[in-house]
């Protein structure tokens, strides 16, 4: 049913809905119903020979038993599995281990086999879960993506020297803003979270946290961080970022299960903070700049962009799992198109660019090495798109982690103006206007003699 040939198979196995941690029983076959296999095959996504994780229903492993292990350690691994079951179906108040295969894995152990080490899943601390609720990568992303359009605005210039405060301040907002929208989405997903191998180990899937007290957490990260970016940057910051708490959490999120318009809704979450950066750098005019700023907007554009070739290769290598939930994403949803999307933003980053070079956020050398960096980007979405497959999309992810940061930095360090004082030490820039000669002095007027 599982093994082809002699491919040894890996298989992390959830019983009664929730994952047994470090469980591998290794090359087996189970003599199970045709449904049971239906089941397998439709959730593995097709079947290989060597290494690969499935996940097996409950029901595969209590209508057939293991009968053939081809490697020294199958016994004791299926002796594993069933104390491992056991434990956690005890935990979640459901029957002990399988009858059957626990009569197997007795009945094939041989005389005086140690007796199986139990694992358990190592318990979350409090700590560590409400940090995981404000999914500290992506906040950090998200911070960095913001800081960064700080750094480029020009108004930033001016708000460089007695300024550091307003960066603190924006420093923190951001993050415990992005906190709070990050805690209300896990705490209205629990129970798909727990179906997907990247979600089910948050807090809330672990009952270590309830929904109730991430809604708390995200009351008060929300509530001090949109107060440190009003009173310490300026309203229109702390407006985009409360904007930006109800477009992820509500929106977005609600969206998820029911159109792949989701993914358009979320490009436009990540492209918000650039815009508060930029806003937070126009200390003069309270961020109202930033609604009339071309390098403002082609930041933002930026960022919206760069997430489809990113998200869509990582969606593609787990669109089983996307399915099973019940998301609705164009990795399963519509693959060519999702394919083509990716493409097509690839292709979008580059005039976007040469649009702050253009625009003057940046010099023309920025638009010169941006480009090879951004070829890298659009060489991996033609690869997924002429062939989507796992090795492709993995590619394609790899580039867009990659090429996001590198640019960002390029832009900082080819900023408009920053080298002219040292080229102009050097010899290399343009000179200083002399100084014009002064202006004859008026005649002063003699009194007339008389």
């Amino acid at each position: 049913m599982i093994v082809r040939g002699s491919g040894l198979v890996v298989l992390p196995v959830r019983t009664a809905g929730r994952n047994v941690s470090n469980t591998r029983i290794t090359a087996w076959t189970a003599a199970t119903a045709g449904r049971a296999a239906g089941q397998v095959r439709t959730m593995a996504g097709g079947l290989r020979p060597g290494r690969m994780e499935l996940f097996v229903p409950t029901g595969a492993l209590r209508e057939g038993i293991a009968r053939s292990f081809w490697q020294p350690n199958g016994l004791a691994g299926l002796r594993r599995f069933a104390a491992e079951a056991a434990a956690v179906e005890q935990e979640a108040g459901r029957p002990g281990r399988p009858a059957a295969a626990e009569a197997a894995a007795e009945a094939a152990a041989p005389a005086g086999a140690p007796a199986p080490v139990e694992r358990r899943r190592r318990p979350q601390s409090l700590a560590s879960a409400y940090l995981a609720l404000a999914k500290p990568q992506l906040t950090a992303l998200i911070v960095l993506t913001t800081m960064s359009s700080y750094a480029l605005a020009p108004a930033s210039d001016a708000a460089a020297t007695g300024q550091l405060p307003s960066l603190l301040f924006l420093t923190a907002g951001t993050a415990l803003t992005s906190a709070a929208a990050n805690a209300i989405n896990m705490g209205r997903e629990p129970e798909f979270d727990a179906q997907m191998s990247r979600t089910r180990n948050r807090p809330i899937v672990r009952k270590t946290l309830s929904s109730a007290q991430a809604y708390a957490f995200a009351g008060v990260t929300g509530t001090v961080g949109a107060a440190l970016l009003y009173w310490g940057v300026n309203p229109t910051t702390a407006g985009l970022a409360v904007a930006n708490i109800a477009l992820y959490s509500g929106l977005y999120t609600s969206l998820k299960r029911v159109s792949i318009v989701n993914t358009w809704v979320g490009a436009i979450v990540g492209a918000i903070p650039p815009l508060m950066g930029w806003a937070a750098a126009d200390v003069a005019g309270n961020g109202w700049s930033v609604w009339t700023a071309p390098g403002a907007w082609c930041l933002a554009g930026l960022l919206y962009a760069w997430q489809f070739p990113h998200f869509n290769s990582l969606s593609y290598t787990i669109r089983n799992e996307y399915r099973a939930a019940g998301y609705q994403m164009t990795a399963w949803t519509n693959p060519a198109l999702n394919a083509r999307v990716s493409l097509r933003y690839s292709l979008l980053v580059v005039p976007l660019c040469l649009g702050l070079s253009y625009a003057g956020v940046t010099d023309w050398v920025f638009a010169a090495d941006s480009t090879v960096v951004n070829a890298w980007l659009v060489a991996g979405a033609v690869a997924f798109w002429r062939k989507s497959d796992t090795a492709t999309a993995r590619k394609l992810f790899f580039a867009s982690i990659i090429q996001l940061p590198v640019v960002l930095v390029l832009a900082m360090v080819h900023k408009k103006g920053l080298w002219d004082g040292v080229l102009e030490m050097a010899g290399l820039g343009p000179a200083a206007p002399a100084a014009e000669p002064a202006a004859p002095a008026a005649p002063v007027a003699q009194a007339a003699t008389p």
